[in-house]
């Protein structure tokens, strides 16, 4: 045995069997210790370093490499882990089901999110598995409407980093911190400051569950591989009083940074994104306000590779909605009369990416126009200002209403009535996020239209039956276009986002949309068959990529398709040496 520090080896360290007889401790014999912490008070700091090597129990501890009970035997013996497991080997679609039978047994969403979100801190691959087997239930947790409440109350379930946090404290310094990330390959970043979160208002640092539960879509539903995504949040305070006398909230306490202290640390991120990760880095922009959001994509659209979801993305798939309704009922976009509640992010998006479509204009009324922010301008039209929203329906006689006001319950009684009188199938799209913010519910949509509504929503609802009819409720949900958008863009290496992508986007995913899913009331293919979806969703934006002299991986390849396919991350075990 080693009577020295010097001359214990790698192996007995790492066993934990060197003995060592330091003088300094008064401790001798049994497991070394290694970290320096008995010879240490409370108040020395000790070094804390360890050895990487992936076996044994660190191997165990690797959420990316840990396969728990399904380990092979040979896989147990190599990397000495043996008597760390129990001695049964099981598959990975037995730890599948068993995780999913424990999930459903709890009642609460928030304790299903939580329990998804320790599975993927345990076992990478077990969590993408199950999330893709099983997307359509488990969508709403990971993501709107459960991921709404952990927000709310991140602070009190958060345990591990699980991104990058840049507050005002780091200006200065945010290339240094972004190097502090330990995966350097990063493809895509989802980032947020916080202060529009859903339709839940300002969060600050909280917010930081969106930028986690985005990239996991782009994971399982487009196929992106984990180690290439990363969640940033930027921390420039918060104006949630509730917050900020919150002792359990993690961000900084003092009221949000505006103007040039903002800018100037929003430019110094997006200035160390690109000179860390290169030009082909993509850069979502996710719950930022109204006055922030536009102008972050006017400045940064020209130099990087961004996106906003809530802008974009949001009129990418109720456009896809539009057009299928507009295929299965006939008739075109441009003989319909749109109407708008609430013209923030999603409201103008629509209405523009709709314009791009049939060259028409949205509906805001310009006698505001001089209290109207700039991006809501192009939607004025000549009218008289009406205060309630039944009265504008009557007025303008709608066929198509949106709602993205973040309002809940602003969609009536009377105002789906007078939908219904107007038009033989009025189409109503119930936006705002999360459930208890929508405009109205699925069961509201089609009771007060006596079951004549085409209806979807931003947040899930059940299937509802009326008559003798089940309507099974679309989801417009930005999960059909981001995941499939994105891997598009990184698949051609393209260097910035057009509009054309966008529409590309929408019109591949109206062309998945069968008649038998129209005939059930959906205007969207089923998630089930997502990852399909998103393979053509990537195809036609690499396509329009390519087209457009963007996309710099060349030669482009002859089936994209397929090769969106080749491209997708795979949760499926791999077997260790």
């Amino acid at each position: 045995m080693a009577t020295d520090e010097s001359t214990a080896t790698l192996k007995e360290m790492r066993d934990g069997y060197a003995e060592v007889v330091d003088p300094k401790s008064g401790v001798s014999g049994g497991v070394q210790d290694v970290y320096g912490e008995d010879t240490a008070t409370e108040d020395q700091p000790v070094t804390p370093w360890s050895v990487s090597v992936a076996s044994g129990y660190s191997l165990l501890r690797d959420p990316h490499h840990n396969k728990g009970l399904a380990f092979s035997e040979k896989e147990r013996n190599s990397h000495y882990l043996r008597g760390l497991l129990p001695p049964t080997v099981i598959s990975q679609e037995l730890q599948v089901k068993k995780m999913l039978h424990n999930i459903r047994q709890y009642q609460v969403p928030l304790q299903k999110y939580m329990a998804m979100m320790d599975l993927q801190e345990r076992n990478q691959k077990l969590f993408y598995k199950l999330l893709i087997d099983n997307v359509e239930e488990l969508l709403p947790i990971v993501y709107t409407p459960t991921v709404g409440e952990a927000c709310q109350k991140y602070g009190s379930i958060y345990s591990r980093p699980q991104g990058v946090f840049i507050s005002l404290k780091d200006k200065g310094k945010v290339l240094e911190v972004l190097r502090n990330w330990p995966e350097k390959n990063i493809q895509v970043i989802v980032v947020t400051d916080g202060e529009r979160i859903l339709g839940l208002g300002d969060l600050g640092c909280h917010g930081m569950g969106i930028p986690v539960g985005k990239l996991s879509l782009y994971t399982a539903l487009g196929g992106i591989r984990p180690s290439a995504c990363l969640p940033v949040t930027i921390d420039v305070g918060t104006n949630n009083e509730k917050l900020l006398d919150d002792e359990f909230y993690i961000g900084l306490r003092q009221k949000r940074a505006i103007g040039q202290e903002y800018a100037e640390l929003l430019h110094e991120f997006m200035t160390a994104v690109k000179q860390n990760y290169g030009e082909r880095i993509l850069i979502q922009f996710e719950d930022f306000a109204n006055h922030n959001a536009f102008d972050l994509l006017e400045k940064y659209g020209t130099t990087h590779l961004v996106f906003n979801d809530d802008i974009q993305g949001t009129a990418s798939v109720v456009l896809a909605g539009l057009i299928s309704a507009m295929k299965f009922l006939g008739g075109s976009l441009a003989d319909q009369r749109f109407l708008f509640l609430g013209a923030g992010e999603a409201g103008t998006g629509i209405a523009e990416l709709i314009a791009l479509e049939i060259s028409k204009q949205g509906l805001i009324v310009s006698s505001r126009l001089e209290s109207l922010q700039h991006f809501k301008k192009p939607w004025a039209h000549e009218h008289e200002p009406v205060k309630e929203l039944v009265d504008a329906v009557n007025a303008i006689k709608p066929t198509i209403l949106i709602g993205t006001s973040g309002q809940g319950r602003t969609f009536t009684k009377e105002v789906v009535e007078a939908m219904a009188s107007l038009n033989e199938k009025p189409i109503i799209f119930s936006l705002s996020n999360p459930t208890s913010q929508s405009e109205c519910t699925a069961e509201e949509a089609y009771t007060w239209s006596q079951g004549r509504a085409i209806f979807a929503s931003g947040s899930p609802f059940d299937p509802f039956e009326y008559g003798d009819n089940v309507f099974v409720p679309g989801q417009a949900n930005n999960a059909y276009i981001f995941p499939g958008l994105g891997l598009g863009l990184i698949m051609s290496g393209a260097i910035r986002v057009h509009d054309d992508m966008l529409l590309a986007a929408a019109e591949a995913l109206a062309g998945q949309v069968t008649q038998e899913n129209f005939d059930k009331g959906l205007l969207y293919p089923p998630f089930k068959n997502i990852r399909k979806i998103s393979a053509h969703i990537a195809a036609e934006v690499a396509a329009k990529a390519y087209e457009l002299g963007l996309a710099t991986r060349l030669p482009p390849p002859k089936d994209l398709v397929k090769y969106a396919e080749s491209c997708m991350y795979s949760p499926a075990y791999r077997t260790y040496r």
